[in-house]
């Protein structure tokens, strides 16, 4: 009810929305292009789409190669530019920027909401073969060479609304600077019809494809050190899920249908936990996390493991993927 009160902000913000991308296509806004590749992860939305997973996917086909990965680092306390180091806190870099840190120490990972200081500083301190910009479509300010824009299978973009009525923080038309379009969270079994209906609604340009992914679990969860635990025995264990991402959905019913029993706080994305939320976790034999959130709750909560997600793909959207990106280097 509230979101269908909202319609009229909702217009109001698409107009702004509409401006604002008129003035960069026509030239009254710049966009800056750079020596260094860069990959622009992004989505139209708030939240959901697994951009996350989606970078370390990436970097993991740039293993060979000397990378960056540069976001704004929502909700950190630094300010400015910020450079990733063994002294970092989840509080200087953000959550996700963080998880990415202590997952791939050799990647370079820095934060900045102006994204052109960022790349400027990259380039100049660390000279990277390549830069990942996560979470950047709507930065327009810079001209990625190469795009990717995330949509949910269960929420595709092109039924969507704008904010606050929907969830598009940008418009549909924009999808056409995407040079390929990954539409997440999938079931396994994808046929080729649905695949087919689903590229028929995204009317992709002549220029971009369309890969599918589904979400990968891991059949144990972990505390991140030495410690893992498979997920059929955590079956008769009074287990609390806790998880503060946009989109819990996939893995509760992940975890559901391997069996596993629990009571499940669920909190806004990027949720800050306060000592009393923490106080109601701890009453638990077993805390359960995603990931994300697990940088946030560690040294805060005992038996606390997170389940790591990956996105899969067909061989052939696999190999798609990968020639676009190393074919940037």
């Amino acid at each position: 009810m509230l979101r269908k009160i909202t319609f009229p902000i909702s217009l109001i913000y698409a107009m702004v929305v509409y401006v604002r991308n008129l003035m960069f296509d026509l030239g009254v806004f710049s966009s800056k292009s750079y020596k260094t590749p860069l990959i622009c992860v992004g989505n139209l939305s708030v939240g959901g789409t697994g951009k996350t997973p989606m970078t370390e996917y990436l970097l993991r086909l740039l293993k060979e190669h000397r990378v960056a990965v540069l976001s704004r680092g929502y909700k950190r306390k630094s300010k400015g530019f910020y450079l990733g180091s063994p002294e970092s806190t989840v509080l200087d870099l953000g959550d996700e920027p963080y998880q990415i840190y202590r997952k791939f120490p050799r990647v370079t990972v820095a934060v900045d909401s102006d994204r052109r200081n960022g790349i400027e500083k990259l380039e100049n301190d660390r000279n990277p073969d390549i830069i990942v910009l996560d979470d950047a479509f709507q930065h327009r300010k810079v001209k990625p060479t190469f795009s990717i824009l995330l949509t949910s299978f269960g929420d595709l973009y092109v039924d969507d609304w704008y904010l606050p009525t929907g969830n598009l923080r940008d418009a549909k038309k924009e999808a056409e600077r995407a040079d390929l379009i990954i539409v997440t969270k999938c079931p396994t079994a994808l046929d080729e019809d649905i695949r087919n209906g689903v590229i028929s609604k995204l009317k992709p340009k002549s220029h971009q494809k369309v890969l599918f992914a589904t979400l990968k679990y891991q059949n144990f969860v972990t505390d991140g050190q030495k410690q893992n635990i498979l997920l059929s025995e955590l079956k008769n264990k009074p287990l609390a899920l806790v998880t503060g991402i946009a989109s819990p959905g996939p893995l509760v019913e992940f975890l559901q249908s391997v069996g596993i029993h629990f009571e499940h706080f669920e909190f806004r994305d990027h949720h800050h936990f306060t000592d009393k939320e923490i106080a109601r976790f701890k009453k638990y034999e077993t805390v359960l996390t995603t990931e994300k959130d697990f940088v946030r709750l560690e040294g805060r909560v005992d038996k606390l493991y997170f389940l790591e997600i990956a996105h899969s793909f067909s061989d052939e959207d696999a190999a798609i993927l990968k020639d676009a990106v190393l074919d940037l280097l």
